[in-house]
């Protein structure tokens, strides 16, 4: 039976990403069917990001821009999920009138219930306690599907975090640590596989620190039985947290051909003083030396991190360690950010005495020495032959695909749209700002 259709907005990271495919998947199995056209909608759910401040504001933007819809629609069910709704709860309701239910990141295996809930008796309702629970298992066809189409698929292994870095809302908004079972792990990946991906991307909030309480293996020990998996050619995991990154991860790189050559380390700052003021467990000498042990053992590797600049307490000096630490270990990629207070956290209780526009002169200064770096390792790249994942179209060209190389740049080439989901040889002509060009070669796939 057909209830009518969805169209889910997703903001934030991979896992959010995730969760909206876990979600969307609960909703086919009750008999809804996706839309990308959100006039036609029935059912809209806002799956969200507070991690930063300016995230949360496109959340309060969007949900103000459905209550025309909602207006034109009265039939219509909103819903938000995520880090804002396990945050906000309930408050969520009073904040915008238009909104139908809250989720929160522990209840999003029971959204079926809950739309139901609020479809047949026409209550506003939210959910947000914690527990222990997963995604049900009799979604895992329909993810199964989902995923097969794209040739890659994320696999959550844990989730929650017990770090506690000072600036950080995702203790408070996905809870303390806790990790799957790996035999539930492998039958996923084995059933996704099956299917025809031949990508796995390993997720959880600090995914390193997998089974450290509650797991029946060690991190290392998962990632070598899943590179024994029949069929996948390629694992990637997000996101590591340096304290947790053990010389045993770090020889995974050498031991297990499918890991592919790109690891996301963030490091939040290049001064030792602010990392002990953001509660980040480590030194600056000691991140160099995980990166330093990192390419000896995987010569080529891609390294990409994450910034922030305008720290409460940050001073030039401090500014100007970052600055030295990025071109001493010229990072492949970056995602960097002005500091803001997240609501909680032992941060937002210290005084934010950087001026805004100095957090924003920084944040220029340090992102145009990001661009200089990208560009330059991407030129080196040139002659160069890769192979790709073709993920679809380009943006930019329909003459064009596009596509990821294992050390997880994005790769343009003329090409047909059969080559979907397929792995290629492509020779890189030419090394972009954000991108590399080149021609096919060969479909390796076969």
């Amino acid at each position: 039976m057909k209830l009518g259709k969805f169209y889910i907005e997703t903001y934030g990271c991979q896992m959010n990403e995730h969760d909206s495919e876990q979600m969307a998947a609960q909703l086919e199995e009750l008999g809804y069917a996706s839309t990308s056209d959100i006039s036609s909608a029935d059912v809209v759910l806002v799956n969200t990001c507070t991690i930063r401040e300016k995230p949360e504001h496109k959340v309060y933007s969007f949900l103000g821009r459905l209550r025309k819809l909602k207006r034109r629609n009265p039939h219509m069910i909103i819903g938000v999920g995520g880090c804002v709704a396990q945050q906000h709860d309930s408050a969520l309701l009073d904040r915008v009138p238009h909104l139908d239910f809250v989720i929160g990141t522990h209840q999003a295996g029971h959204l079926g219930e809950l739309l139901e809930t609020v479809r047949l008796k026409r209550t506003r309702l939210a959910r947000t306690c914690f527990d222990t629970g997963v995604f049900s298992r009799r979604l895992l066809r329909a993810r199964v599907h989902r995923a097969a189409a794209a040739a890659r698929a994320y696999v959550t292994v844990m989730e929650g975090c017990d770090n506690f870095c000072s600036f950080c809302v995702v203790p408070y908004v996905r809870g303390r640590e806790r990790s799957r079972p790996s035999r539930e792990i492998l039958q996923e990946v084995r059933r996704l596989t099956e299917a025809g991906v031949v990508e796995i991307t390993l997720l959880g909030q600090n995914v390193n620190s997998y089974g450290r309480k509650d797991g029946d293996i060690s991190f290392p020990q998962l990632l070598k039985r899943l590179g024994e998996v029949e069929g996948l050619a390629r694992l990637r995991f997000t996101t590591s947290h340096p304290r947790d990154f053990s010389a045993e991860v770090i020889q995974a790189f050498a031991d297990i051909p499918t890991l592919c050559g790109h690891v996301h380390l963030p490091l939040q700052s290049g001064s030792t003083r602010i990392l002990r003021r953001m509660n980040r467990g480590y030194t600056r000498a000691e991140y160099l030396e995980k990166v330093k042990s990192l390419r000896q053992t995987r010569p080529g590797i891609a390294v990409t991190s994450d910034m922030i600049v305008g720290f409460p307490g940050e001073t030039e000096k401090d500014f100007q360690e970052t600055l030295s630490l990025m071109e001493k270990v010229r990072f492949d990629g970056l995602y960097s950010f002005q500091y803001s207070a997240r609501p909680g956290t032992a941060a937002s209780r210290m005084a934010d005495d950087v001026p805004p526009e100095e957090k924003a002169r920084r944040l220029k200064i340090l992102q145009k020495l990001q661009d200089q770096h990208t560009l330059d390792g991407n030129r080196r790249m040139a002659g160069e032959v890769v192979e790709v994942l073709v993920e679809g179209p380009s943006r930019n060209s329909h003459r064009e695909m596009t596509g990821r190389s294992r050390c997880n740049r994005v790769v343009n080439f003329p090409g047909k749209s059969e080559l979907a989901g397929k792995l290629v040889s492509v020779r890189i002509e030419e090394g972009l700002k954000h991108s590399l060009r080149g021609t096919l070669i060969s479909d390796i796939s076969e």
